[in-house]
């Protein structure tokens, strides 16, 4: 199982676009590996629509997307029909990649196995897994959901947005916060230095410990 900041596996696979390495396809961009349990199902079939709609989002935040299902290729290219009417798609082809892994080799090296969901063979199935890896191919964050909860896509651009911002600039970003709120100074930046960079526009919230940690700061408005 990889963990935050250690480089992701390079593997290779099979997808219904052909042959992939990992690393050679995801190239100086940032990607996200999201799995599935099986093709033909339906919150599956809702999530991947969802995603295609999503493609010039992710674009935006140079981000390369590619998914994952326990099936075949043939499956797969069959299930894309279903993808495409679902979300209301026309054009010809589908915006990313899907990985065929019936052995569930990929499954079983990356942690992604639910053994509450079985295929017709009693074969563990992969649960929702959502990987977000940097363009130096760093895992910077993993989400694990059951099969019966579909994912909020709309959260995980806006994790991509908060590593994003908080690698450019000494930031953290707050509970709840979306593009444009405001952020928060990092705990590892001085006192003098928090007044260097932000001047007047740097707000230190009083707390009844006294300590001045909560140091707040409009968002940087390059993202």
């Amino acid at each position: 199982m990889v963990l935050l900041g250690e480089i992701f596996p390079n593997f290779e696979a099979d997808t219904n676009i052909g042959h992939i390495k990992f690393h050679e396809w995801i190239g100086d961009s940032w990607a996200i590996l999201f799995s599935h349990p099986n093709d033909f199902t339906p919150v599956c079939t809702t999530e991947l629509g969802r995603v295609a709609k999503l493609i010039p989002e992710f674009k935006r935040l140079g981000v390369k997307v590619m998914a994952m299902s326990c099936n075949s290729i043939d499956s797969h290219k069959k299930w894309i029909e279903d993808i495409k009417s679902y979300a209301e798609i026309s054009d010809d082809g589908f915006p990313y990649p899907i990985i065929a892994d019936e052995d569930r080799a990929l499954s079983t090296m990356l942690g992604m196995l639910d053994p509450a969901e079985t295929d017709n063979q009693g074969l563990p199935l992969s649960a929702r897994a959502v990987f977000i890896i940097d363009s130096q191919k760093k895992m910077r964050l993993s989400i694990l959901y059951p099969a019966t909860t579909g994912r909020s896509f709309d959260e995980i651009i806006r994790v991509i947005e908060s590593l994003q911002l908080t690698d450019k600039y000494k930031v953290a970003t707050p509970v709840d916060w979306k593009k444009g709120d405001d952020v928060m100074v990092q705990p590892t930046v001085s006192k003098e230095e928090a007044n260097d960079l932000y001047a007047d526009s740097l707000k230190i919230l009083p707390l009844p410990s006294g300590k001045p940690y909560l140091r707040i700061v409009p968002q940087p408005t390059d993202i």
